[in-house]
């Protein structure tokens, strides 16, 4: 079986331009995918939290990455699974100390992606690392698209063909621009690194035999199955 990449410049990837009997793998390869919690402030709301002064930042393991239109596995341990559809920032090159005016010149470009978390066991913690961390619980796709603007981009999920998310990346606490210089003041960012930038308002669970898309205007729509 042929697997592939997708790097569609300034073009939406559809489930069409996979090549039969293909099978699309995620469009990075990171070395860490940090994460910025509560980043949207109607989202911080619906979960009883303040918006945050600053980022909340919390990392998925690299095992968490799933390819679009591969299986989010619920754990045995959890009761409740969450959605959480989000626009990713893929970074291009090694960046430390980066500022915010330069933060585009880091970034090699942006897909769709979907912070799984199970919720209960986030709650149980305190701390995200074991309910956001599960293996398959970190889709992104369908493609790399790297001729697009950030700042206002229409972020939608949907089960089973419902809308359940329907935000604005405008809507932001933190910009991108920002967090890329936030971030690479801690940490080293490496190519291939993954940015989660938050999620809208509207998260919630999903089901064993459901199928969650993610969709962000310029790039495509990630679509995953639930079992």
């Amino acid at each position: 079986m042929k697997t592939f990449r997708f790097l569609h410049r300034g073009r939406i990837a559809e489930s069409s331009d996979v090549p039969e009997g293909a099978t699309l793998l995620a469009p990075v390869t990171p070395s860490k995918i940090v994460c910025v919690g509560r980043n949207y402030a109607e989202h911080a709301k619906e979960l009883g939290n303040e918006a945050p002064s600053e980022p909340i930042l919390f990392l998925k393991p690299p095992s968490a990455l799933l390819a679009p239109f591969g299986t989010i596995v619920r754990p045995p341990y959890s009761q409740r699974v969450d959605f959480e559809g989000e626009l990713a920032v893929v970074i291009g090159r090694e960046a430390k100390n980066v500022s915010a005016a330069r933060w585009r010149d880091y970034v090699r470009g942006f897909a769709c992606a979907n912070d799984v978390t199970a919720r209960d066991l986030q709650k149980k913690d305190v701390q995200f690392t074991r309910g956001k961390g599960f293996d398959t619980f970190c889709p992104i796709g369908p493609c790399l698209v790297d001729e697009l603007d950030p700042a206002d981009l229409r972020v939608t999920t949907r089960v089973n063909g419902e809308v359940r998310q329907d935000g604005r990346t405008s809507q932001m606490i933190f910009p991108i621009p920002f967090l890329v210089e936030f971030i690479s003041q801690i940490m080293t960012l490496v190519p291939g690194d993954v940015i989660l930038t938050g999620t809208p308002a509207g998260v919630g669970p999903m089901s064993a035999g459901e199928t969650v898309e993610v969709e962000v205007e310029g790039i495509g729509v990630l679509r995953n199955e639930v079992a």
